[in-house]
């Protein structure tokens, strides 16, 4: 069963990886990777890293809602579907990318992996939290939160116009002031 499921995950992973690339559109070439990223969430799971699996979907799904929210704020073409290149400088980064991935190959294959040492944690979801983070886990999740607090107030304070700026103090106004005619309010 999990070999089923590993290539139920795998393929569609490196598949999606590589349609970041071929697809045009920013938007989905976003979509794209957030699929690959999700499936490599679901083999990281499968590991029995449950714990790191989750971590991993739950911090693509909201990196790739928040690259939407400023791909539609701050792109010239704000849905991101309109063709363009996805790859610049082609040759260089064929180039580069084989050679990393040769390095990276060699490094596994001629690496002094080492032996086990010790017994297999009866968790190791927990074990692997205290390596990472050790007594700081409070401080990095403080740290989570006030990251978010910033990247929140700062898409709020990077709009020059708010609801009151266009209905008026009290919301009556009958027409809004909107500096261009059309959209909801036409």
């Amino acid at each position: 069963m999990d070999d089923a499921v590993f290539w139920f995950l795998a393929v569609p992973a490196v598949a999606s990886g590589v349609m970041v690339f071929r697809f045009d559109s920013m938007a989905r070439a976003t979509y794209a990777l957030l699929f690959s990223l999700l499936c490599v969430g679901g083999l990281v799971i499968l590991l029995g890293l449950d714990y790191l699996g989750v971590v991993i979907v739950l911090m693509m799904i909201i990196e790739m809602a928040i690259m939407a929210v400023f791909m539609m704020m701050f792109m010239m073409n704000p849905a991101g579907l309109m063709p363009m290149s996805m790859l610049h400088n082609k040759r260089g980064a064929a180039v580069l990318s084989t050679g990393m991935f040769a390095l990276l190959a060699l490094g596994i294959v001629l690496a002094p992996w080492p032996r086990r040492a010790g017994a297999v944690d009866d968790d190791p979801t927990k074990a692997l939290g205290e390596s990472l983070m050790g007594p700081h886990m409070l401080t990095m999740m403080t740290l989570g939160f006030a990251l978010f607090t910033t990247i929140v107030a700062t898409v709020v304070l990077s709009t020059r116009r708010g609801r009151y700026d266009r209905l008026g103090d009290d919301l009556r106004v009958r027409h809004a002031d909107d500096p261009v005619r059309g959209g909801v309010g036409r």
